[in-house]
């Protein structure tokens, strides 16, 4: 196990109050919950809480000699240009770009591919720490409106405001409580759709993003430019089901509003079209703004997940999993909604993760194969092969793109490649792919380093891909620090992309850095999706687990020397296999986890999970949870003879004052209750190995962090790392 040796004596954790008196009733299991107080962020006990655990953090962060070198290194790195794939309205293009170290990308205009860049909207200008980012923006069809969402302090919330493209003039237009909403603009660049919920009562109202609530009510709004957002056109809601969620999006020839309905996270949604022209009738008609519109319901159950990628008229085609976990290419006329054609099957192995219409009867088809992207080109009509596009192994993502349009830019990045954005004539015969844009970084030399992917067996046998990153012919002996990442949730894939602070970690702690794509991803379809959750999450610990022996196994590293790291989802992970592993890990890092299996359903939009865990207000699901639950599985190993070492490995838990999706109290409830079991209950504790909590002011779930903020938290948790495994720096 790791130590931080520069610490003497064991750390003196805070003494926090344990209300014995909260205990709740599961189908006759009686689960206390002495730190149920912890669940309000306004208190001043549990800011008190927070003040002494940053305080106790801060002396133990203060003495990690590689701190203030990984920061240092980790800015240089960072300190180079970065763009987005451009992508085209109008005659203009639009991209994000960051000379470096700015607090938040920039978003530029220019006329066409030879056109000089210009700044449109510079977040940066809008507070002076950067805490305030651009989310959920969308370009008007003509490119004369851009439509923007602001976030404050890395909350979910935005406000949607508006700016006139040509003389950069910011309109009255305000939007408020909108949350988990696109922006999607009518051809006539008079308004767009977008979605919001319902202003809290006044004796609800907080500080946005440190609410703690369950958001229910979403619905869909029409907003057509200077008109006041209370007169903004009603287009759906349902108070009969108040966790569904609604999103619009606009066909490409403007005749119809698309519209999305979805309940939790499955791969599921209903599909309601509506005839543009009746929208058009509602504005008219100033006295009926109430809606519901008269969607028209093509799919009206969640049996599947259903994007309309293109239509011809009343003919659509859909990507869609209907029979088909890896997904597959439909088509269906809206007259005769029952009869629906396959035009590209379901692929045996491989899984079809996007497709685009382009060149007017061309698909950009993007598949998944073993956790690598592969681009094809396709017949738009039959679905037939017309070329593979050479791109090298890696990630590739697609600018958004239009049927009128012939070229587009395809972004690609990989483990040991920043970026590169190719342009792409996609009428062409053969592939016309130029490198449009190269990223740089500066001392970075790809040649230094290598990747493979190994295939780990699992408990079951289940074979799970694994990438490890390392410099060139490193000795399999055991020394190696390692750090180990997983996610396995959400049927989100974890794919090759570019990150300076592994690259650092690489070359500086001469380290090793796997990436496992456990089951509950979607890197093989939705199969593999459902075999990593609800009474099948166990998988997902015993894929990470097996993945951690066999690093150690396979002589890349052993278990005081490795580190393993998640987060939302992925801090779950972290959280559930220290409890059941304590003895294979030297150290850890769980950033913003959802830890109380129990009660995460009763706060935000934390009820959307439950298609991917269960509820607890059900018996036989209350079972499952109740097993891995983070905060519910804290033992003393010690205690566990069948543990060879005696203490949990260091821990870091991270979260976020402004997380409004896994809210702090998931992480404060677990430090406090790991560091009561470990260290407080117990004279003279065995447990040595640092619990502390790292809480960041003024940031969210993630997204929209200022770069000074993400380059801060890295040198702290991986100089914490590296004091735990003992690792030196190298220069």
């Amino acid at each position: 196990m790791g130590s931080l040796s520069v610490i003497e004596k064991p750390l003196v954790y805070p003494n926090v109050r344990r209300d014995e008196s909260v205990v709740d009733d599961y189908h006759g299991v009686l689960i206390p919950d002495p730190y149920r107080w912890l669940e309000d962020p306004e208190s001043q006990e549990t800011k008190s809480f927070i003040e002494q655990q940053s305080t106790l953090t801060s002396t133990v962060l203060k003495r990690c000699e590689s701190r203030e070198k990984l920061r240092s290194t980790i800015t240089d790195l960072t300190d180079h240009p970065r763009y987005s794939p451009p992508y085209q309205r109008a005659d203009k293009l639009f991209y994000y770009h960051n000379s470096g170290l700015q607090q938040q990308d920039v978003f530029y205009v220019q006329d066409g591919v030879d056109g000089k860049p210009e700044v449109l909207l510079d977040p940066n200008t809008l507070s002076e720490d950067g805490t305030v980012s651009l989310k959920c923006l969308s370009v008007s069809e003509d490119a004369k409106c851009v439509a923007y969402g602001l976030s404050k302090n890395g909350s979910d919330w935005v406000s949607i405001h508006v700016m006139r493209i040509e003389d950069r003039r910011v309109l009255p237009d305000t939007l408020s409580w909108v949350k988990f909403s696109s922006i999607a603009w009518t051809h006539d660049s008079k308004g767009f759709f977008y979605s919001r919920y319902p202003a809290p009562k006044q004796e609800e109202a907080s500080e946005a993003g440190m609410e703690t609530n369950a958001y229910l009510n979403h619905e869909l709004y029409y907003h057509c430019l200077g008109i006041d957002q209370s007169e903004d056109i009603l287009c759906w809601r349902d108070p009969e089901n108040p966790k569904f969620m609604f999103n619009a999006s606009v066909t490409e020839d403007g005749k119809y509003v698309l519209l999305y309905i979805e309940v939790g996270c499955e791969e599921k949604n209903k599909f309601y079209y509506l005839d543009l022209s009746v929208l058009h009738e509602k504005l008219m008609d100033v006295s009926d703004r109430r809606g519901p519109l008269p969607f028209e319901k093509l799919i009206d159950e969640f049996d599947a997940s259903y994007e309309a990628i293109a239509n011809d008229g009343t003919w659509f085609t859909f990507l869609c999993n209907k029979d088909a976990p890896r997904y597959k290419l439909a088509r269906v006329d809206l007259k005769e909604p029952e009869a629906w054609t396959d035009i590209l099957p379901e692929s045996e192995k491989d899984v079809l993760v996007s497709a685009h219409a382009v060149a007017h009867n061309r698909l950009l088809v993007r598949y998944l194969s073993d956790v690598k992207h592969v681009l094809q080109v396709r017949d738009l009509q039959t679905g037939a092969m017309l070329y593979h596009l050479p791109i090298d192994i890696g990630s590739i993502r697609c600018a958004s793109t239009r049927r009128k349009y012939s070229k587009v830019f395809i972004g690609f990045t990989s483990f040991l490649t920043p970026g590169i954005i190719y342009h792409c004539n996609m009428q062409s015969e053969v592939p016309d792919v130029k490198i449009f844009q190269e990223i740089s970084v500066p001392k970075f030399d790809r040649e230094e380093f290598e990747v493979n992917q190994v295939f780990v067996p699992s408990k079951d046998g289940t074979k799970i891909p694994m990438s490890v990153v390392s410099r060139k012919n490193i000795l399999l002996d055991g020394s190696h620090p390692c750090l180990l990442y997983g996610y396995g949730g959400f049927n989100e894939s974890m794919t090759p992309c570019f990150s300076v602070n592994r690259i650092v970690l690489l070359k500086h702690l001469d380290a090793v850095v796997c990436i496992a794509n456990i089951r509950g991803g979607g890197e093989y379809g939705e199969e593999w999706h459902k075999a990593g959750s609800l009474a099948n999450k166990q998988n997902c610990f015993d894929d990470f687990i097996s993945a951690a022996e066999f690093l150690a196994s396979k002589g890349y590293t052993q278990p005081r020397k490795l580190c393993i790291e998640g987060g939302s989802n992925g801090g779950l992970l972290v959280g559930a296999c220290i409890n059941q592993r304590p003895d294979l890990f030297g150290c850890a890092l769980a950033h913003v986890g959802v830890m109380d299996m129990l009660r995460f359903h009763k706060f935000t939009i934390g009820h959307a999970w439950i298609s991917d865990f269960g509820c607890s207000e059900k018996e036989e699901e209350f079972q499952w949870l109740i097993k891995y639950s983070p905060l519910h599985n804290v033992k003393k190993p010690w205690e566990e003879s069948q543990y060879q070492l005696n203490q949990y490995p260091a821990v870091m838990l991270l979260t976020a004052d402004h997380d409004d999706r896994v809210v702090p109290s998931h992480s404060l409830k677990l430090l406090a209750t790991m560091q009561y079991v470990l260290c407080t209950s117990v004279k003279h504790s065995p447990q040595t190995n640092p619990i502390i909590g790292r809480i960041e002011r003024k940031a969210g779930h993630f997204c929209g962090r200022p770069t000074q903020k993400v380059i801060d938290e890295a040198a702290d948790r991986y100089s914490f790392m590296a004091t735990m495994l003992n690792a030196s720096w190298v220069d």
